[in-house]
């Protein structure tokens, strides 16, 4: 162990431990990929390979069940595994061999979909409507049309045959391939094609184009023996989810031909242009501004899609949905094709996007408050966070705020706990601000503040307050006789000695006189200090008796007691 120890701290072992792990980086392996394999085993139940990852893995044995492959494979021989995990919870590496047969082969079916390659497949079975094909090693089906060009009523020479095929159809999501051998047997009409093409030119309009094929992305067609692509962005000047929703196999259709490739002879083909896009004159038929009516076509988690007229689209965004609630889900307002009065509040005629307005045919919650500014209200407990209450307006359902310091003037937070959702309070609207309400309910009750400008006292002035609270800290005192006016005095502020500055010394009840040292009536601050009145005191006496004490050597405690043998005597 003490070796294995001393062997890491090495320079020698650390440099090859940093070279290795630069050649794993190096080699750059990617998880849910196809990867080469070299087979470095081969027990009764795994294949045993290295991917160049720092384990080898294992494929079982019966991923190869039935594969001729199986035996042919050989220590050194490579084969193709899907990566999975490079490195699993064990620090194992995690491959499959039958998930990479399938990937390459969806790969390769999704290749050959796109340019309409041959493939070779087997009918192995049938099934309503058609046959089971195995093409690729995928399982396909092949409708009953499309296995000849011409109705057949027995097929046995074809089952378990090589056919030549073509993918009409794949869905990777779900697993489906439809395939058909007569487009193959058509196709083989190379000849007669090159000939047919002679016949048109672009810019035509063909009566008889015939739906072959459907896809997401467009329709494949026969026109006159020629096959043509109608792209899902050519079926409408408006929008299209699913071609296969608007046609069916075998069904004719008006096309423009937009396109032709000599090269691969393939033609594209058009019904939009056949008709005039809608959007050319919309300036004319409709007004930014103004009122209308549609169809909803389509609800997203964004809004909602409104049909104006065949080809024109508007959307209605969920903040222009209601005016209480820019967030609302559109579902909750709207449904699809619900007929709908909306206005029109943008027009991009080169995005061809037109931006729309539910809420403006609704009452404007906000024109009967944005007035109301000092008025008194009724709201709907909706929320109680930590420093809030969250309400709606019983009359308008607008939302607004009540602070905790709103709640009464004493400002304190544990005022919220009287409160229960859904529990309506009158209050005073105090300010309306961006489409935010603050609400107030102290503001329907009178100021204790105000005590001090109904008795006109200031910064200077000496009050007689009673002991309400003794703090470790200092003490509070009671301004009013209601004793809703409540002062905290410091412990330094109690009096001018410090020994006589002690909270325990006071008693709940007890008069104190006290100056006004600090008075913010806006900003709500109130400073007392019984030091400050002390030492105002001492100054008055000494300014009394101190020149005519000083000439007959009296002490400041005798001018102190004279001064108090005055008052009592002027009290009696």
């Amino acid at each position: 162990m003490a070796i294995e120890q001393e062997l890491k701290k090495s320079p020698i072992h650390k440099e090859f431990q940093n070279l290795l792990d630069q050649d794993f980086k190096d080699r750059k392996l990617k998880e849910n990929e196809i990867i080469k394999a070299t087979v470095t085993e081969i027990t009764k139940n795994f294949i045993v390979v290295d991917c160049k990852a720092k384990m080898e893995g294992m494929i079982p044995i019966e991923e190869f069940k039935n594969d001729e492959e199986l035996n042919k494979l050989k220590v050194g021989s490579q084969i193709e595994v899907y990566l999975e995990r490079i490195e699993s919870f064990k620090g194992e590496i995690i491959i499959s061999r039958e998930k990479a047969r399938k990937m390459r082969a969806w790969k390769k079916m999704e290749k050959v979909f796109e340019t309409q390659e041959e493939m070779t497949g087997y009918i192995t079975g049938k099934v309503k409507g058609g046959f089971i094909a195995t093409v690729e090693g995928l399982p396909c089906f092949m409708p009953s049309s499309q296995i000849d060009v011409r109705p057949l009523k027995k097929i046995d020479h074809l089952m378990n045959t090589p056919v030549k095929v073509i993918a009409t159809r794949i869905d990777k999501n779900r697993g489906n391939v439809c395939v058909s051998r007569r487009a193959v047997l058509e196709k083989s009409k190379n000849a007669e094609i090159v000939e047919a093409l002679k016949n048109i030119k672009e810019g035509d309009v063909v009566d008889n184009a015939i739906v072959k094929a459907t896809t997401d992305w467009g329709i494949f067609l026969d026109i006159n023996g020629i096959d043509a692509l109608l792209h899902v962005s050519d079926l409408s000047h408006g929008r299209v989810k699913k071609p296969a929703d608007l046609v069916t196999i075998g069904q004719k259709l008006k096309v423009k031909i937009t396109k032709i490739d000599e090269k691969t002879n393939r033609v594209s083909a058009s019904i939009k242009a056949l008709t005039e896009d809608p959007y050319d004159n919309i300036e004319k038929k409709y007004k930014v501004g103004e009122f209308y009516q549609g169809e909803v076509t389509k609800i997203m988690d964004y809004g909602c899609f409104v049909k104006i007229e065949d080809g024109i689209e508007g959307l209605i965004h969920n903040s222009e949905l209601d005016w209480t609630n820019r967030n609302i889900k559109p579902s909750k307002v709207l449904s699809v094709s619900q007929k709908i009065k909306f206005k029109i509040v943008n027009i991009d005629k080169d995005t061809k996007r037109i931006s729309l307005s539910y809420k403006a045919t609704l009452e404007n919650p906000w024109d009967k408050i944005k007035n109301k500014v000092g008025e008194s209200v009724e709201i709907k407990i909706n929320n109680i966070t930590d420093k809030a209450i969250f309400g709606e307006l019983v009359e308008t359902k607008l939302s607004g705020m009540l602070h905790y310091k709103e709640i009464s003037y004493e400002e304190n937070i544990e005022n919220l706990k009287k409160f229960k959702k859904n529990e309506v309070l009158k209050v005073k609207i105090i300010e309306i601000k961006d489409d935010k309400i603050r609400f107030s309910k102290r503001a329907l009750e009178k100021d204790p503040l105000d005590w001090f400008k109904e008795n006109k006292k200031k910064v200077g002035s000496v009050i007689t307050t009673r002991i309400h609270e003794v703090l470790k800290t200092g003490v509070k005192v009671s301004i009013d006789k209601e004793k809703k006016l409540i002062v905290t005095i410091k412990k330094a502020d109690l009096a001018k000695d410090a020994a006589d500055a002690r909270p325990e010394v006071f008693s709940p009840g007890n008069a104190l006189d006290a100056k006004i040292t600090e008075l913010d009536l806006k900003a709500r601050r109130i400073k007392l200090s019984v030091k400050a009145a002390q030492i105002d005191e001492e100054k008055s006496l000494i300014a009394k008796f101190g020149e005519g004490a000083t000439k007959s050597g009296a002490t400041l405690k005798g001018i102190f007691e004279k001064a108090i043998g005055k008052k009592q005597k002027k009290e009696k």
